[in-house]
């Protein structure tokens, strides 16, 4: 009998101990500021992948996902998460208007995952698609923004209704 008691303690303080451990390792694993990227772009970029991954990475984005169309060219839009940090968001910015040749419309972010990013993404009908000129894409590009302040900017901007124009 007092060997099962002992027995039990120790289990006991050994399982305390192991989840410990695990409580302690999961702190120092912080999520990622970006957890995925989804990229369409035109069928002329297909043969730079590893150019375009690089680029990204060093943009502080890894996991990119890249899909090209056959012919012509992609819809000029972005969508953002409600926690991609601002600095991240205007990179994505920049790339879409470098690899897309602009910015046009902003998708909302209540259609995505937390810290999700989309750049010319034809998924989204122009239900939820938010026209921007390019006195608000400068705002949002503008660095002194906090993510706070960025992303009540991006929903400021696409919370308005938006009426479908053209292909429906």
């Amino acid at each position: 009998m007092v060997f099962s008691r002992y027995l039990h303690t120790v289990t006991i303080a050994v399982c305390a101990g192991v989840m410990a451990v695990h409580a302690v390792a999961a702190e120092g694993v912080s999520a990622p500021l970006v957890s995925r990227v989804e990229v369409v772009l035109a069928s002329h970029y297909k043969n730079q992948v590893a150019t375009l991954t690089e680029e990204f990475a060093q943009a502080g984005m890894t996991n990119v996902h890249f899909q090209f169309v056959r012919q012509g060219r992609p819809p000029q839009n972005i969508g953002l998460g409600r926690e991609v940090p601002a600095d991240k968001a205007r990179e994505a910015i920049r790339l879409a208007l470098k690899y897309n040749l602009g910015v046009g419309i902003l998708l909302p972010e209540r259609l995505f995952p937390p810290r999700f990013v989309t750049i010319a993404s034809s998924n989204y009908d122009d239900t939820v698609e938010f026209p921007i000129d390019q006195a608000a894409l400068i705002q949002l590009q503008n660095p002194k923004l906090t993510t706070e302040e960025f992303h009540r900017l991006y929903r400021r901007l696409t919370s308005s209704r938006a009426e479908p124009q053209g292909r429906y």
